[in-house]
């Protein structure tokens, strides 16, 4: 049997760095990389037959836990049906069905096959609809690999970005600009200097690529009131908090406290395809239909609405649309969270902590960070130790102190308890002389 550094120097060998996205490679922490051979419920099994409480869940998909009995019998039957056929089916209309029937903003919804090529589409389609060139981002909130959104903020308020990836040429982010999340001021002045010319803003409503912060109130309802102000449109980015955070996502939470706020684009991913590849971006027929083949914007794909990934996506939504589902699993969130920062304060730790529905994240710091600097400015260090800790206590967090981590309807109180003991023990041994 393998070991996980063996596999580990094998995979270098054959595959840049050794894996196939980049956080994988624990360069962020250090140490080797777990090789999962399997996985049941809450839990990953290593190479070496290790196991762990997974606290990772596919980076968010996996919301039922890993192996659900309804969502690998749908598999399974579509499986036999066939792979992929190029060609419409029903299935892909009972899912935009579903999607549109759980998010009031969208009417009409496009499938595609991964996050970046969802908030790529979204984008594209924001500027048709515009005729504007520009767009707004926010530094830590992350939307994919394409090369419009690899930037970085200058020095200057509102400037516009740079580069921040090899292969992407400076005038290929001319139109960006990156804000600071949560930031009014730098809002206000960008929409001032620019507003006739941006096509849209995109942003995480609560951001997990900077572990978790949420966007405040008063910043997310200024800023739905100025882009409807100037014809700019609004994307909401939810590949990672669309069905996870609660079942109408964040727009829903939002909603709530914001009367009559919606996205006019949302781009959706991970639990919509219950772990196979499918994402997919939608708002009104009005903007929806400037697609091809309707309208001038161009939006294709050869496994776009794969009726294997389909038929997982429809599976896991029939799971969480069940009565208390999600009542349970924020309990079971706030049960994680809310223990890991009692364990820490035992041993003396500030750790700052938050989550809502199956997300979560925490921080060592006294406060919760407002935007990535922040997160930047908490002790790296210290998380490393944290996470090797843990890992060693056969708990599997984010290897890297950005990501967010997620709770699953597969963890027990008993996994939780579990897990909550081991950051006694980690948190023990780091305060002991």
């Amino acid at each position: 049997m393998a070991t996980n550094e063996q596999l580990f120097e094998r995979a270098r060998r054959v595959i840049p760095g050794g894996v196939n996205s980049p956080v994988r490679a624990f360069r962020a922490v250090g140490g080797t990389p777990r090789f999962i051979t399997r996985a049941q419920g809450a839990y990953l099994y290593d190479a070496e037959g290790r196991r762990y409480i997974d606290y990772i869940g596919s980076w968010g998909p996996m919301i039922l836990g890993h192996g659900h009995p309804a969502v690998v019998e749908a598999v399974q039957r579509a499986v036999a049906e066939g792979l992929s056929f190029g060609a419409p089916t029903e299935r892909e209309i009972e899912l935009a069905e579903a999607i549109l029937d759980l998010v009031p903003s969208v009417e009409q919804v496009r499938l595609v096959s991964s996050g970046t090529e969802a908030a790529m589409s979204a984008i594209r389609l924001a500027r048709g609809a515009t005729g504007r060139p520009k767009l707004i981002k926010f530094e830590g909130c992350y939307h994919g690999h394409a090369d419009a959104l690899l930037v970085k903020a200058g020095s200057g308020l509102a400037t516009f970005g740079h580069p921040t990836s090899a292969g992407v040429p400076p005038e290929a982010v001319q139109h960006t600009l990156v804000l600071e999340y949560n930031n009014l001021d730098q809002l206000e002045a960008a929409f001032a200097e620019h507003g006739t010319q941006l096509a849209c803003v995109i942003i995480e409503p609560i951001a997990g690529n900077m572990n978790f912060v949420r966007a405040s109130v008063p910043f997310m309802r200024r800023l739905r009131e100025l882009c409807t102000r100037h014809g700019t449109l609004l994307i909401f980015d939810e590949v990672m908090t669309g069905f996870r955070v609660g079942l109408h996502g964040a727009q829903g939470l939002y909603g709530r406290l914001i009367p009559g706020l919606r996205p006019d684009l949302s781009v959706f991913g991970k639990v919509i395809g219950g772990g196979m590849p499918l994402a997919a971006f939608g708002g009104p027929r009005a903007i929806m239909e400037q697609l091809s083949p309707l309208g001038p914007v161009y939006q294709a794909g050869t496994l776009s609405g794969n009726p294997v990934a389909t038929a997982c996506g429809l599976a896991t939504l029939r799971e969480i649309r069940r009565p208390g589902f999600f009542e349970a699993l924020s309990e079971r969130t706030r049960m994680l969270v809310d223990g890991l920062q009692s364990a820490a304060r035992e041993a003396g730790i500030d750790l700052a902590v938050d989550c809502e529905g199956g997300m979560f994240g925490f921080f060592l710091a006294r406060e919760l960070p407002q935007n990535y600097g922040q997160v930047m400015a908490t002790d790296k260090e210290a998380f490393n130790r944290v996470f090797h800790g843990m890992l060693q206590r056969g708990i599997y967090l984010a290897p890297a102190l950005y990501e967010a981590g997620f709770v699953s309807a597969a963890h027990t109180a008993e996994d939780i308890t579990a897990t909550i003991e081991a950051a006694r023990a980690t948190f023990a041994s780091w305060a002991a002389p």
